[in-house]
């Protein structure tokens, strides 16, 4: 593309989205998240981004997905989704902060230098899906993707309000037509479909109810269950609350994160002593189960309980179809709880890997097995299947013995229900409810698989978060010196003790973890690890302590 040709960017720029803060902002692992006002120019730019990054992939669709997931309504934010679904190659991430961060002046020098950086034949056709979440900014960030898109003329697609994993599954379609339909009616006919097929299989038996009570975090998740509700023809029945009316503000005391963090029940449900209460979070890509039981006692089922409840019954299937070759895996987080762990290895006898917080690093780790669970204790994950993996089962129903088949195909319509290309709330929850009713089992019987580590997570306002560097999947701290020998040495006060600090992704505090065998002393561990790290690495304001 002749410089000439690239004038438009800057005009674009200029007229329609100048950048009017100096705000540095970096792509991270949810892409780029701050305050909506600041955000305009840098979706835009994105725009331009995703045309190239197009190109490069030889026309390939790119999406763009405005969201900001679990943050509260005045945040805002952007990231971009490679063509089979995927989260953005890790080396185009300083791209993406560079192009983020240049001033409109240098934005189309920036924008040539990339150009040839990445070597983009430019005379290749370009396309991009744009989705975006309910949020009052969303639609003017979505217009500003657009004028992105269009200024390098590529050709933008806008979904307008959808799940990000719609988004993701909608690229991955448009890039392999053999994964679906690139719709959101694509989606419910794969997704929903599956679900209903297999659960006709099924008879509701033993102590499994169909009623399932969800918070939707008053986000788009919560409405696009409200459109399948439906045409679910009784196979569950779903009672939905925090839609988004009455004033209900988005993930506010509400929602997948809320739920884990606090560790308290989201307002706006109405409780009924051991019903299962399912939250997704604004943008209805986590998961989190929880039931209160008749003392109001809340008792948590987080990504952990999810990721165990998938392995240990895809192992079941897997033995009952004797496809003993398939090595089947879980990949989890530094978050994961220690309990999880012992009983994944010891009892299920599952590998484990553990790696950096961040989907993308789990999502790879998953891959290096034939079946890959991955779940962060937010409840955010899913399972990946290798070709091999689909080929062996679906030979399995075609060769097997009669209960061989059953169980292959059984799997077969396990793996139509998952959202392969990322953690999917609504798919989860479909795959929860399948395994439960599968089972026969109520959540009291699918919590007693493994007794939590009761444990407490801490935020530290700190003056830069860069001070605080980690190793060994984040459970080791490097810098600042002296940290790390102080944590261990508050850990080693107590029993079944475990902590680590690292680095938020998206703002300048430090996340702190702990873990003991009661929860006065896991919360005593937290707030001490958590004064440590305010004297060491730059504290701002007061002094830990526990919230009220």
């Amino acid at each position: 593309m002749p410089p000439s040709s690239l004038r438009v960017v800057y005009a674009f720029a200029r007229e329609m989205h100048p950048k009017t803060s100096d705000v540095f902002i970096q792509y991270g692992t949810a892409g780029f998240r701050t305050k909506a006002n600041l955000l305009e120019h840098v979706v835009y730019r994105m725009g331009l981004l995703a045309v190239i990054r197009s190109r490069v992939k030889n026309g390939r669709t790119i999406g763009i997905m405005i969201t900001a997931s679990h943050n509260l309504e005045p945040d805002n934010g952007v990231k971009l989704v490679d063509p089979d679904g995927e989260m953005l190659e890790q080396s185009w991430e300083e791209i993406a902060t560079r192009l983020a961060n240049v001033s409109d002046n240098d934005l189309e020098s920036t924008t040539e230098q990339v150009i040839r950086e990445v070597k983009a034949d430019m005379s290749l056709k370009a396309s991009v899906f744009i989705g975006m979440d309910t949020r009052y900014t969303s639609p003017r960030l979505a217009a500003a993707a657009s004028n992105g898109v269009i200024a390098l003329k590529g050709t933008p697609k806008e979904l307008g309000i959808v799940t990000t994993p719609m988004l993701h599954f909608c690229v991955r379609c448009r890039n392999d037509n053999k994964y679906g339909t690139p719709t959101e009616e694509g989606y419910y006919e794969k997704i929903v479909g599956a679900f209903k097929n297999i659960r006709q299989k099924l008879p509701v038996f033993g102590e499994y109810n169909t009623t399932l009570y969800v918070d939707g975090a008053n986000g788009v998740g919560g409405k696009k269950l409200n459109i399948i509700r439906k045409s679910l023809d009784g196979e569950l029945d779903l009672n939905l609350y925090n839609l988004g009316g009455n004033g209900g503000k988005l993930n506010l005391n509400c929602g997948a994160d809320f739920v884990k963090v606090s560790q308290k029940p989201p307002v706006g449900v109405e409780h009924v002593p051991f019903q299962r209460v399912a939250s997704l979070d604004g943008d209805g890509d986590r998961l989190i189960y929880y039931f209160l039981d008749d003392k109001e006692n809340m008792h948590l089922l987080d990504g952990d309980r999810i990721a165990t409840l998938y392995a240990s019954y895809i192992t079941e299937l897997l033995n009952t179809c004797e496809a003993r070759d398939l090595k089947l895996g879980l990949v989890q987080t530094a978050y994961a709880n220690g309990a999880s762990t012992k009983y994944i290895t010891e009892e299920l006898k599952v590998p484990v890997t553990c790696v950096k917080t961040g989907v993308k690093h789990l999502h790879h780790a998953a891959l290096a097995y034939d079946i890959g669970v991955y779940f962060e204790a937010n409840g955010h994950g899913t399972v990946l299947y290798s070709q091999n993996a689909k080929n062996t089962i679906r030979k399995i129903t075609l060769e097997g013995e009669p209960e061989q088949r059953k169980a292959a195909e059984l799997l077969l319509n396990i793996i139509d229900i998952t959202n392969e290309t990322v953690g999917d709330a609504i798919s989860d929850l479909f795959l929860v409810e399948t395994i439960l009713c599968a089972r026969g089992e109520n959540v009291r019987q699918w919590l007693a698989a493994y007794t939590d580590l009761p444990c407490r997570q801490l935020k530290v306002t700190v003056q830069d978060r860069n001070a605080i560097s980690t190793t060994d999947a984040e459970r080791q701290c490097t810098a600042p010196e002296g940290l790390q020998l102080k944590i261990d040495e508050l850990v080693g006060k107590y029993a079944n003790g475990r902590a680590f600090v690292r680095p938020s992704g998206t703002e300048d505090i430090v996340r702190v973890y702990a873990e003991s065998d009661t929860q006065q002393e896991a919360d005593k561990l937290a707030v001490e690890v958590s004064q440590a790290v305010f004297d060491l690495a730059g504290g701002v304001g007061n002094r830990p302590e526990l919230p009220a």
